[in-house]
């Protein structure tokens, strides 16, 4: 088991590498990439049974990212877990690149569900959970969504689904980072009291620090234990995490840093003057 100084050395290197391919490419979605990133760190290193080696391992746990703009940070993490190579960072957004602006499970290895179309991710999900189960297989299934990916009407039809199958095997992360491409979620759609609708829907809620690396730790110990019901983590993050001219900038949703500002958030991730 990595520690946490190690998972949040990690982070940082993650946002910098998932912000070197946006700007590289003059286009992504930095924002929410930073938002996440704890929370893939925390998978990939601390959670998920899997093995880059065999990426179609039959009892590996699956991850799927519903909120497929935050491809930038995935595949950051896929790199650095030995996926594929780092160098293909480099040609995020590229024609033909393994590396597309939304994740795509034909070309990219560790991909398990093509996604980017918001609101389809949970009901992917609860199908593989539920076909886990028919097969008595361990494995569990992890979704992450966007906040504002909630104001889907398909998030809350799987979200009964998965409750009346009772998939325990099943955990939502909410990246509830307040701020969706429009401006804050609670202008837009207002979402709160969202834990409640959680529960509502008879799933088993935690709210979480979702840049904490040791809560996000026993959070997903604790749905693990869950055995009756689907687990819902709603993780507090902020947008544009780690980077301070980018942290809560609704702007940077959708937005790449120009070269100088990619130089100063990356100064600032590594801790220098």
């Amino acid at each position: 088991m990595v520690t946490k100084e190690e998972l949040i050395k990690l982070s940082k290197e993650i946002r910098a590498d998932a912000l070197r391919a946006t700007t590289g490419a003059g286009s992504g979605h930095p924002g929410g990439s930073l938002s996440a990133t704890d929370i893939l760190v925390t998978l990939y290193w601390g959670v998920l049974r899997h093995d880059p080696r065999n990426p179609g391992w039959p009892d590996r746990d699956r991850f799927i990212l519903s909120k497929g703009h935050a491809a930038p940070a995935l595949y950051a993490v896929l790199a650095k877990r030995g996926y594929f190579p780092s160098e293909q960072l480099h040609h995020l957004r590229e024609h033909e690149s393994m590396l597309q602006g939304h994740p795509d499970a034909t070309r990219t290895p560790g991909v398990e569900v093509s996604s980017g179309s918001l609101g389809n991710g949970l009901s992917i999900a609860s199908g593989i959970a539920l076909a886990l189960k028919l097969d008595c297989r361990s494995s569990r299934v992890y979704v992450l969504l966007g906040d504002g990916e909630c104001d889907e009407g398909l998030v809350w039809e799987a979200a009964m689904f998965a409750a009346h199958h009772r998939l325990d095997n099943l955990t939502v992360i909410v990246d509830r980072n307040g701020l969706q491409i429009d401006g804050p979620t609670e202008k837009v759609v207002g979402l709160e009291p969202i834990a409640d609708k959680w529960r509502a829907f008879n799933w088993k809620v935690i709210c979480v620090d979702g840049h904490d690396h040791t809560r996000l730790l026993a959070a997903f110990e604790e749905a693990k234990n869950c055995t009756d019901r689907p687990t819902a983590i709603i993780a507090n993050t902020v947008k544009g995490k780690g980077v301070t001219f980018m942290e809560g900038v609704v702007g940077f949703h959708g937005k790449a840093c120009t070269p100088a500002e990619l130089e100063t958030a990356c100064k600032e991730l590594e801790g220098l003057p």
